[in-house]
């Protein structure tokens, strides 16, 4: 018995066919340009935009920290309290009893003073404490995202244009720092650094300087972001608009960041934002194992070392920093997996034209 042909599987919704020529390059069939496009489907995926405004809910939480301490708490977050009392619901209690126990959350008991409690053996308000924390982790993570995407994009635009021996030192290089663990490698300079500081030429930094976790974290994680980077780059001076440009008489520097680097944005943007939950997160590992953040600063990857000192008298010291540290590298890792769709929907429309497929071809069984 003959089968009957079968109709070709549905492609998703603004999808060209294969079969039909496609809108050109950079516009849609409307006339939509690539980055509008991106930000429709962004639009469409809540999760992301829940994850983003969770991650903003967050940001804003560290930055109201001055407010919060001078007008709610009246104390700094290094501000010892160890000998003193407060009203609580007026009775008095003491920030830290003989025993060495420090208060507990009093929420608005005391009119917003220990919030969350104390710190152990030194009495610092800890929501004070967790708000400046919050700063300081937001800006390492931030900052040194930046210069890993700085320090990747050029290395990967010069490594993969150039080739050759340019190509030879750069990839060796980044290929020595891979082949180290991050956390091992991370722990061993940050405590050098700690101990001894760090002083190139005219840049000389101090041992608790937190410009070390961020020089050390930048370095650690350029090659994760530098390789793919370059291999784009390999396959893209091989276009016709690279050769266009040549053609024109365009230098090398114009190609690369004219020409070159515009086509590579959506990927660097997508790269800084989870460059940015990466980096919190280790962060916040080498801070709780003593080769990070130095006192007297303090982030939550420190709060939740110091937290576990007394985990069992007092476990919100650590389980609140730990809680945060969770909530902001998911709600980065969320977004940028959206960020990633919205940017390259190709991988999508390839699993979704395979599925289609496959769902013909059973049904024609």
């Amino acid at each position: 018995m003959a089968l009957e042909p079968q109709p070709d599987p549905a492609l998703p919704a603004g999808e060209p066919d294969e079969g039909f020529p496609a809108a050109p390059a950079g516009v849609d069939a409307e006339g939509h340009n690539p980055w509008y496009l991106a930000y429709r489907r962004l639009r469409r995926n809540r999760l992301a935009l829940a994850s983003l405004g969770l991650f903003g809910l967050i940001v804003v939480f560290a930055l109201a920290a001055p407010l919060w301490a001078e007008h709610v708490a009246h104390t700094g977050p290094n501000t010892t309290h160890t000998t003193e009392k407060i009203t609580v619901d007026g009775e008095k209690r003491e920030v830290v009893d003989v025993e060495g126990k420090p208060i507990g959350p009093v929420w608005f008991g005391a009119g917003g003073k220990f919030f969350l409690g104390a710190d152990g053996g030194l009495g610092r308000d800890e929501m004070v404490r967790l708000m400046y924390g919050g700063r300081t982790s937001l800006f390492i993570g931030l900052t040194s995202a930046l210069i890993t995407t700085i320090l990747a994009t050029i290395l990967g635009l010069l490594a993969g244009y150039y080739k050759g021996w340019t190509d030879g030192i750069i990839t060796r290089t980044l290929d020595v720092i891979w082949s180290f663990p991050v956390v091992l490698l991370g722990i061993a300079l940050g405590t050098a650094l700690a101990v001894g500081g760090l002083k190139i030429g005219p840049l000389e930094l101090s041992g608790n300087s937190i410009w070390i976790p961020i020089l050390i974290i930048a370095v650690v994680y350029t090659p994760y972001m530098a390789r793919p980077i370059r291999g784009e780059v390999l396959a893209m001076r091989e276009k016709e608009f690279v050769e266009s440009a040549v053609a024109q008489g365009a230098g090398s520097l114009r190609i690369m960041f004219g020409e070159l680097l515009p086509n590579l944005w959506s990927t660097v943007i997508v790269f800084f934002t989870l460059n940015i939950a990466n980096n919190m997160l280790l962060e916040a590992s080498l801070s709780f194992l003593g080769a990070g953040v130095q006192a007297p600063n303090s982030s939550w990857g420190k709060m939740v070392s110091l937290g576990t000192e007394s985990i069992y008298t007092s476990p919100l010291l650590a389980f609140a920093p730990g809680v945060l540290i969770l909530l902001t590298v998911l709600s980065l890792n969320v977004f940028g997996d959206g960020l990633r769709d919205a940017l390259d929907p190709r991988s999508k429309v390839r699993l979704t034209r395979a599925e289609a497929a496959e769902s013909a071809a059973g049904g024609a069984i």
